[in-house]
C-alpha cells in the first residue's frame, strides 16, 4: 500500500509495539504529528514542557518497562534539546530511538532556519546515528534503528528524517518482528575457565552492575550467589537485581558504598563482575582496586573488558544465558568463615542517620514503609540521589530509575513520569534535591495535564547538596555558588503548576502525607525542609581506595 513518510513511521512504531510516545512538535515533524493524531487511540503521545523532558521520560519508560522508549522533536533547537537525554541513556545502555525531523532535503547544508545536523552532533552518545534522505529507505531504518537500540548492549538510536521525506509516498510492506536469538560469543573453555576460579576461590565476592537488569537474569543471579556461597554488593545501576533485604546482600559499592561492601571487596581472594564496567565511582583508585583478588568479569560488551580493571578470566555473552551455563556444571560450594566474616562486619558498620531530626534518610525509609518497597523510585543527582540508593530497599529489577553514568540533574521527574506511563498500576516516586528540581520542574505542567499520578519528593536544603558537601570536607568551607537563597516557593509552584502540594518540616508529617499523596491519585509535591549540612556517608575521597571509606565517626575521631 502507498503511503507518506509519516504513516509509515507511524506503522513502523506501531509494528515494533510501540504504545506511548513522548515530545514535543515543531515546523519540520508537522507531519508526523499529523499521522500521530490519525492513530492517537493506538499510540498515546504526551507532550512534555520541554523536549529534554521527552528524552527522560522515553528513558524512563524504557528502564522501567524494558521496552524501547521512544521520543520525538523537531529540527534545530528541538533535535538539540534531546542530548542530554539521549547521552544519559547513552552512558547507563538504556534503549531509546529518538525520531528527529530536519529541514526539506534541498535546504541541508545551506544554514537553513532550525537547520543542524543533529546525527552528527549525537556520534560519540548513540549505538548509531541515520539521516533518512529517500522515503525508500525509511521503513527499513527504522526496524534496524529499534534492532540496534534493544540488541546486545542496549542504547539510543537517532533516527533524522528530512521534512520532504515525511510528506513523500512510497510503497510500505508490513513486517512481522520476531523475537531475536542471540548468538553465543563465548566458548566451553571460557565457562571451564570461570568455574575454575571459583572453585578455587576461599573469599568470593559478587559485584553486580546495570547488566543483570538489561539482561534479566536477577533469579540466576540469586541462584548463582548461593551456589558459590558469596556475599553480594551491586552500583547504583544494580539496584534491584539482588533482593536488598537478602542476607548475603551487604549493601552499594563505591564513593557511597556501605563499609561493608569496600572493605568485603577489598580483602576477598576472587571479585565476580557481573555486568558491571568498574566505574572510577565504584572503584577509587583503580591501582589499589580489590588488589587481593583474582577478577572474573562476565559482560556482553566485549570493550568492558580490561578496560578500566585487568582480569583474571572473562566471558563475554549475555549474562543471563553464562549464568545458566555456568550453573549447570558448578558443585555447591561452602565458604562459611568468610560469610560470617561478611555479617560480622554488616553489623559491625550498619548505615546509620541523626534521629532527632527531619533527614533524607528518614524519609526515604517512610517513603518505603508507605509503599511497602513496592514502588519504582526514580531520582535526580546528587545526595538524595545516594541517600535513595541506600535507604530504599529494592527487591525487584527495574524498580530504581537513576542516571549513574552522566549524572544527570533533572532527569528523575521526565523518568518518573515515562515510568508511570509505562507501569500504571505502580506507585511512582521521583526523589529530588532542591537544585535538581528546579532544572524541570516544568514538567509538573505535564503531568498535571495527563492527570498522571506521580508523587515528586523534593528534598529542600536550599544548598547543592553533594558539591556542598565536597566544600566543606576538601574546599575548607568555600562555599562557592552551592546557596540556594532565592525565593522560590515549591508548593506555590506545583499548584501553580496544577498540582497538589505540602511543606514537610517535621518527621511525624511524612508518613501521613506520603499515604495522602497515594490516595488522591494526581500529581502531588512534598516539599520536605530539611538541615542544610546534612551529609551522605559513608564516603571515599576521591583518589583513595574504597578500604579508606569512612563516615562521621571516623571524622570525630581525627
Amino acid at each position: 500500500m502507498q503511503l507518506t513518510g509519516s504513516e509509515i513511521i507511524v506503522e513502523c512504531l506501531k509494528e515494533q509495539g510501540v504504545d506511548t510516545v513522548f515530545g514535543y512538535p515543531g515546523g519540520t515533524i508537522l507531519n508526523v504529528y499529523d499521522a500521530l493524531y490519525k492513530h492517537s487511540n493506538e499510540i498515546t503521545h504526551i507532550l512534555t514542557s520541554h523536549e529534554q523532558g521527552a528524552s527522560h521520560a522515553a528513558d524512563g519508560y524504557a528502564r522501567s518497562t524494558g521496552k524501547v522508549g521512544v521520543c520525538l522533536a523537531t529540527s534545530g533547537p528541538g533535535a538539540t534539546n534531546l542530548v542530554t537525554g539521549i547521552a544519559t541513556a547513552y552512558m547507563d545502555s538504556v534503549p531509546m530511538v529518538a525520531i528527529t525531523a530536519n529541514v526539506v532535503l534541498p535546504l541541508l547544508g545551506k544554514d537553513t532556519f532550525q537547520e543542524v545536523d543533529i546525527a552528527g552532533v549525537t556520534m560519540p552518545i548513540t549505538k548509531h546515528g541515520y539521516i533518512v534522505k529517500d522515503v525508500k529507505n525509511l521503513a527499513k531504518t527504522i526496524r534496524k534503528a529499534f534492532k540496534i537500540a534493544r540488541s546486545g548492549r542496549p542504547g539510543p538510536v537517532l533516527v533524522d528524517v528530512t521534512k520532504d521525506v515525511t510528506a513523500n509516498m512510497c510503497e510500505y510492506t508490513p513486517m512481522e518482528i520476531k523475537a531475536e536469538v542471540l548468538e553465543k560469543k563465548y566458548t566451553k573453555e571460557d565457562i571451564t575457565k570461570a568455574i575454575e576460579l571459583i572453585k578455587k576461590a576461599k573469599k568470593p565476592y559478587i559485584y553486580l552492575g546495570g547488566g543483570a537488569i538489561i539482561s534479566g537474569a536477577s533469579e540466576q543471579v540469586a541462584a548463582f550467589a548461593r551456589r558459590i556461597d558469596a556475599p553480594v554488593c551491586d552500583t547504583l545501576m544494580g539496584k534491584g537485581a539482588f533482593d536488598g533485604n537478602d542476607p548475603l546482600y551487604t549493601g552499594m559499592i563505591g564513593m557511597h558504598g556501605t563499609k561493608t561492601s569496600n572493605f568485603g571487596v577489598s580483602q576477598c581472594d576472587l571479585l565476580v563482575a557481573l555486568g558491571a564496567r568498574f566505574s572510577d565511582r565504584v572503584t577509587g583508585n583503580a591501582k589499589k582496586f580489590a588488589n587481593n583478588a583474582k577478577i572474573l568479569h562476565i559482560d556482553i560488551d566485549a570493550a568492558e573488558i580490561n578496560k578500566n580493571i585487568k582480569t583474571t578470566a572473562s566471558v563475554v555473552g549475555d549474562m543471563k544465558e553464562v549464568l545458566t551455563d555456568i550453573l549447570a556444571e558448578l558443585p555447591q560450594q561452602e565458604h562459611p568463615e568468610w560469610t560470617a566474616h561478611i555479617r560480622e562486619m554488616k553489623e559491625a558498620y550498619p548505615l546509620k542517620y541523626a534521629q532527632d531530626k527531619l533527614t533524607c534518610p528518614y524519609i526515604i525509609e517512610e517513603i518505603h514503609r508507605v509503599t511497602k518497597g513496592e514502588a519504582i523510585i526514580s531520582t535526580d543527582v546528587g545526595q538524595h540521589q545516594m541517600w535513595a540508593a541506600q535507604y530504599y530497599h529494592y527487591t525487584k529489577p527495574r524498580t530504581f530509575l537513576s542516571s549513574g553514568g552522566l549524572g544527570t540533574m533533572g532527569y528523575g521527574l521526565g523518568a518518573c513520569i515515562g515510568a508511570k506511563m509505562g507501569n500504571p498500576d505502580k506507585v511512582c516516586v521521583n526523589i529530588a534535591g532542591d537544585g535538581c528540581f528546579r532544572m524541570n520542574m516544568n514538567e509538573l505542567a505535564t503531568a498535571s495535564r495527563y492527570h498522571i499520578p506521580i508523587i515528586q519528593v523534593v528534598i529542600n536544603n536550599h544548598v547543592l547538596g553533594m558539591v556542598r558537601q565536597w566544600q566543606t570536607l576538601f574546599y575548607d568551607h568555600r562555599y562557592s555558588n552551592t546557596v540556594l537563597e532565592d525565593k522560590v516557593d515549591f508548593v506555590k509552584v506545583a499548584e501553580g503548576l496544577g498540582c497538589e502540594a505540602v511543606r514537610i518540616t517535621r518527621r511525624e508529617e511524612v508518613g501521613p502525607a506520603m499515604e495522602r499523596a497515594i490516595a488522591l491519585k494526581k500529581p502531588v509535591v512534598l516539599d520536605c525542609v530539611i538541615e542544610e549540612d546534612d551529609k551522605v556517608f559513608p564516603m571515599v575521597s576521591p583518589g583513595t581506595a574504597i578500604s579508606e571509606a569512612f563516615d562521621e565517626d571516623d571524622l570525630d575521631k581525627q
